[in-house]
């Protein structure tokens, strides 16, 4: 089973499973600022469930790569959408500032 690094906790979870949905079954918050409140709910339109991700996971499908491409974002940062991705192996989570987590300052 995959181990997925974050907020200084390690969570455990199924090859494939979708990156959004575990984090939030476990309490990380995702979401910064009033994005918990106001995000697509994982279809991937809103991109405020951005994170940086070190380890194997899928590959950026249509909606993620689209969705990035677009302002706030940049094609250029290292960034997925976590409600678009898969965990195929271990992996560590990293979280950044600015509403939809496309800042440069580490919140986790």
């Amino acid at each position: 089973m995959p181990t997925i690094t974050v907020q200084g906790q390690v969570i455990t979870c199924d090859r494939g499973a979708n990156l959004r949905r575990v984090l939030l079954q476990h309490g990380i918050p995702l979401y910064n600022h009033k994005a918990k409140f106001i995000n697509c709910r994982g279809i991937g339109s809103c991109g405020t469930c951005a994170v940086e991700i070190v380890g194997e996971v899928s590959d950026p499908n249509w909606k993620d790569t689209a969705r990035r491409s677009l302002p706030p974002h940049s094609p250029l940062k290292n960034r997925r959408l976590a409600c678009q991705t898969q965990v195929l192996g271990d992996i560590q989570v990293i979280k950044y500032d600015g509403f939809w987590g496309q800042g440069d300052i580490p919140i986790f």
